[in-house]
């Protein structure tokens, strides 16, 4: 099988056989005489595009197939940049070709100048549609993941800021520091192996697995499926671990006989919101606090990292009941 550069080399010559080795070339070759009409063609063209031998040969290549070739990126290739330069390589063709579909074809053509008979070209038309699109795939998820990087890069310099530094010895604030950015760690890489999105009810089981100390303590209500951008997977994931951290250290959690139980829903309004509710049962009686705690402002500015989300405790005596709320805009309800 020959390349390209033997190619050009034996039509250069006028070879006898030329048209024999043309058929053996894998990718898709044309050759126009000095007025762009179809001089050859060979059997991977047209298969290809799927046109006939009678109804290529003679034709000017712009009326091949009722204009399908008749296309303003080839024309100014051949037009333009040919008389120019003998040889153009990878010249990027986008186009939905009847029979075919869209595709994406790298074109490069050669000159071939005969002293005998004048010019000739050489096309060849190497199909990178799929290549084109794994290349574009490839962009896309590099951007995101430097999106992701970002993100998470700014929640943990936000998160290192929020926690209390005042009155607490360095193991302390390094136990709190280090347990917060484990929670936002294991939701960014829940985000990295389920894809772009991360699976809301895998989130809150994975979350809350390890305070439940009892078979009862932790109760999950599974709302509706819900996949969550990687943001919001990072906010919610920190907001429940502070939440359980509270309930185990305070809460209901910190009694044998109490327990968390964890609902969600999605309101379908104006904005698609996701309303998540934790109740806690069966613990110490609960005070309303006389300020904001330290938990509920870290949780606040977990939940409203996300623009739009909200925070709406209630401080009942039988138990701690945490509203949040997070939109739904970058996130959706699976089908």
């Amino acid at each position: 099988m020959v390349n390209l550069e033997d190619l050009y080399r034996i039509l250069r010559t006028g070879h006898v056989q030329a048209q024999g080795v043309v058929d053996t070339v894998p990718t898709p070759l044309l050759v126009l005489d000095g007025a762009l009409c179809i001089q050859s063609a060979n059997r991977a063209f047209f298969r290809t595009f799927k046109v006939q031998r009678d109804d290529t040969i003679g034709k000017h290549i712009y009326d091949l197939g009722d204009g399908q070739w008749d296309i303003p990126e080839l024309r100014l290739l051949l037009t333009d940049v040919i008389p120019k330069s003998t040889a153009v390589i990878d010249y990027k063709v986008e186009h939905d070709f009847p029979g075919v579909g869209k595709r994406t074809m790298l074109v490069t053509a050669r000159t071939i100048i005969h002293d005998d008979v004048g010019t000739t070209m050489l096309l060849s038309l190497a199909d990178a549609t799929d290549r084109t699109r794994t290349e574009a795939e490839f962009e896309v998820l590099v951007g995101e993941l430097r999106h992701r990087m970002k993100n998470l890069l700014a929640l943990v310099r936000a998160l290192a800021n929020q926690t209390k530094a005042e009155g607490v010895s360095g193991e302390a604030y390094r136990d709190a520091f280090l347990g917060r950015l484990a929670a936002v760690v294991d939701a960014n890489d829940q985000g990295v192996v389920g894809g772009r999105d991360g699976d809301l009810a895998a989130l809150v089981a994975h979350a809350l697995e390890p305070f439940a100390a009892s078979p009862n303590a932790v109760k999950i209500d599974n709302g509706p499926p819900v996949k969550l951008d990687s943001k919001s997977l990072m906010s919610l994931a920190l907001a429940l671990h502070e939440l359980a951290t509270n309930a185990l250290k305070y809460g209901a959690l910190s009694k044998a006989g109490g327990q968390v139980h964890v609902r969600w829903e999605v309101e379908e309004a104006e904005t698609r919101l996701l309303r998540l509710t934790w109740t806690e049962s069966g613990g110490p009686k609960v005070i309303p606090p006389a300020s904001t705690g330290f938990g509920t402002k870290l949780i606040q500015f977990a939940i409203a990292y996300d623009p739009g989300g909200k925070v709406e405790p209630t401080y009942a005596a039988t138990g701690l009941k945490v509203q949040m709320v997070i939109p739904l805009t970058r996130a959706s309800q699976q089908d």
